[in-house]
């Protein structure tokens, strides 16, 4: 068993959480599917339930699932009728090898201190000028929700300076107002990015 809480969390949630009511972010989605070619290769970081995989395969495209929990990826598994790879952020270990990488609020429970890396992972891994999208809870310090799961709460100068350090050109970074499992209000960073 985990001693990480955030890692506890989804092994001993990964049922209810794949169950819950979630609204398909469809039209980021949809807009993150327009910029790249028909049947493009993309890298789902984190692909919880796989409700977002499910989308973008129906619209044709190749997408390779990662989860960091074998309990959630076995949910997502059931969901798409295919694999979904085991994968902590921090292993990415690809080279050009994908048109796209999708990271809709997974990204959020990398530390601080590792997160320059694994956006270093991320832009080693897409093919030149392939597209990557990713969501964070916006804020100012690190911390726990009320589940005792780590996010890193990034501020958007915070992350826009992390993401151009890393090399990466910022396509487009939006705030919204929303929420999340903890039912809490949320503030919302919506990160696009080419390489």
């Amino acid at each position: 068993m985990s001693t990480d809480p955030t890692s506890s969390f989804y092994t001993d949630n990964a049922t209810l959480y794949a169950a819950r009511d979630r609204n398909l972010p469809r039209k980021r989605l949809d807009a993150f599917l327009d910029t790249l070619p028909a049947g493009a290769s993309i890298l789902e970081l984190g692909c919880g339930a796989g409700q977002d995989a499910a989308y973008m395969l129906s619209r044709g495209f190749d997408v390779a699932p990662t989860d960091g929990s074998a309990e959630l990826a076995r949910e997502a598994e059931k969901r798409i009728g295919r694999p979904v790879r085991i994968m902590r952020f921090e292993t990415l270990d690809s080279v050009s090898a994908f048109d796209g990488i999708w990271a809709e609020a997974s990204l959020l429970h990398v530390p601080r201190s590792t997160l320059p890396d694994v956006f270093r992972r991320i832009l080693q891994a897409l093919k030149t000028g392939g597209i990557f999208h990713a969501s964070f809870k916006a804020g100012e310090a690190e911390g726990q929700d009320k589940f005792g799961r780590y996010y890193n709460y990034p501020s958007a100068t915070w992350l826009e300076e992390r993401l151009s350090t890393a090399g990466w050109r910022i396509v487009a970074m939006t705030e919204a107002d929303g929420g999340g499992f903890d039912g809490e209000p949320t503030r919302w960073l919506y990160v696009t990015a080419r390489k």
